[in-house]
């Protein structure tokens, strides 16, 4: 994907792109003079990434769900090596850190991030339950207003950067797939030869984010070339699609 990635943005002479880190990752490292912007985005960048790709041109950090169509907050202009915050918000778009109970938490307090704006949805299509779980009242805004509840930790900076700081649950982005680690862990363990499962992400390059599975066999053992078919057959979730998987045996 890379390789031919890079020839694109050669050949057309692309000036500006918006990719995610996994992808931008596996470009090779070549001068690109044409390319002027990038936008990174989807998942978190690694600092290493911005150092490469930063010298020379304008790149930006964006966050947003994609329940926002989609950037909600964006960065100024990254030159790495620490990774990057998420910025601030976007014209037309509010963002809030809150706690349990939907109070403003103070600068540096990590809460939970609740977007709201122009560019929210309307909900879920054929899921009424799922649009009310997540798509609330905005307290903050006018009358009738409403907020989406992203999941994601996050907190203010003292310089009125948002940083982004993780999940209130196990959901993971993996090459731009929303990911439930605990689903994942079910579909591994349903099989007969797995006695127990353990699923992280691993980055052993940056931006190179992959599925790890650790496996404890039953008492009988597994093949992990069966194990793998019997998880992508039974499978209509998106991490399936996800390439790169790894599965390793624990004793």
């Amino acid at each position: 994907m890379g390789e031919d990635l890079a020839v694109v943005l050669r050949d057309q002479r692309i000036s500006h792109a918006v990719m995610s880190p996994t992808v931008l990752g596996s470009i090779p490292d070549d001068a690109f003079p044409d390319l002027r912007t990038l936008i990174i985005g989807i998942e978190p960048c690694p600092g290493e990434l911005v150092q490469r790709w930063s010298v020379g041109r304008r790149m930006v950090n964006a966050y947003g769900p994609t329940e926002a169509t989609v950037y909600v907050t964006a960065t100024g202009q990254l030159s790495g090596p620490e990774a990057p915050a998420i910025g601030g918000p976007i014209a037309g778009m509010r963002v809030y850190v809150v706690d349990g109970g939907l109070g403003v938490v103070p600068v540096g307090v990590v809460g939970e991030l609740y977007v709201a704006g122009v560019g929210l949805a309307r909900g879920y299509v054929g899921r009424a339950g799922l649009t009310g779980e997540r798509f609330v009242a905005d307290p903050f805004g006018a009358a009738g207003e409403r907020m989406y509840r992203t999941g994601d930790l996050a907190r203010w900076r003292s310089d009125g950067v948002l940083e982004f700081v993780g999940r209130v649950d196990d959901q993971v982005k993996v090459r731009g797939f929303r990911i439930e680690l605990g689903e994942v862990e079910g579909a591994v363990g349903a099989h007969s030869s797995v006695g127990r499962v353990a699923v992280v992400v691993r980055e052993d390059r940056p931006g190179d984010r992959r599925l790890v599975a650790y496996v404890v066999p039953a008492e009988a053992g597994c093949d992990v070339g069966v194990v793998r078919e019997f998880v992508r057959g039974g499978c209509r979730s998106s991490w399936c699609r996800v390439r790169g998987w790894w599965w390793i045996g624990c004793p």
